[in-house]
């Protein structure tokens, strides 16, 4: 059993925690007042600490920001990965696709609203480290897809639309009450209805 005291271990946990606050009340920021309008000076406030302990973790709010694309994209290319190792078995697509959907968090829904209300920004980010989280997605369709029978015209547009199926709940619950976890339910609920209109992969 580890020992939870072992002070080799403590600051690292300690970093870690606090660069996922920081994340997490950057992008609470961003959302509530605009991302030009947001501090560094603003986001070490909420978080209650100083400013040069928050530019130790972060060069810039745009590194914030770049560090939650860059988590996306990393979970992206695992289920890659995984994907490309699995052999042939029924419901490997369903499986695949859920996987992908139920990574998400009411925190990862925000950082789509985020997202959709700031394309240019998210555009300028892609471009200049690369997408990180829509290549992998194409990558991951594009697997799926040449798994499927070959006169399956329809299926790979299935597909994509079952993984971005999260994507299109945010959307379509915006402006709505509805809670975060139903948000999730509703998208998995759609993506398994997708893939099943699509049958298997080979």
């Amino acid at each position: 059993m580890e020992d939870d005291t072992d002070p080799d271990r403590i600051p690292r946990r300690r970093g870690t925690d606090t660069r996922r606050r920081a994340q997490r009340a950057a992008l609470a920021l961003f959302t509530e007042q605009g991302y030009e309008a947001t501090s560094m000076r603003q986001i070490a406030d909420e978080l209650g600490i100083n400013k040069a302990s928050l530019y130790h973790h972060f060069a810039s709010k745009e590194a914030i920001l770049q560090s939650l694309f860059d988590q996306r994209g990393t979970e992206a290319a695992d289920l890659l990965t995984w994907l490309r190792a699995q052999p042939p078995r029924p419901g490997l697509l369903e499986e695949a696709v859920l996987r992908w959907v139920d990574t998400f968090s009411s925190e990862k829904l925000a950082a789509i609203r985020f997202m959709t209300a700031n394309p240019l920004l998210v555009r300028r980010l892609a471009d200049s480290r690369g997408d990180r989280v829509g290549a992998p997605l194409t990558e991951i369709v594009e697997e799926l897809a040449a798994r499927l029978p070959g006169d399956d015209a329809e299926g790979p547009v299935l597909v994509r639309m079952a993984i971005l199926s999260i994507n299109a709940a945010v959307q379509a619950a915006a402006q709505t009450a509805v809670a975060d976890a139903d948000v999730i339910a509703a998208a998995r609920r759609a993506a398994r209805a997708l893939v099943r209109e699509v049958g298997d992969v080979r």
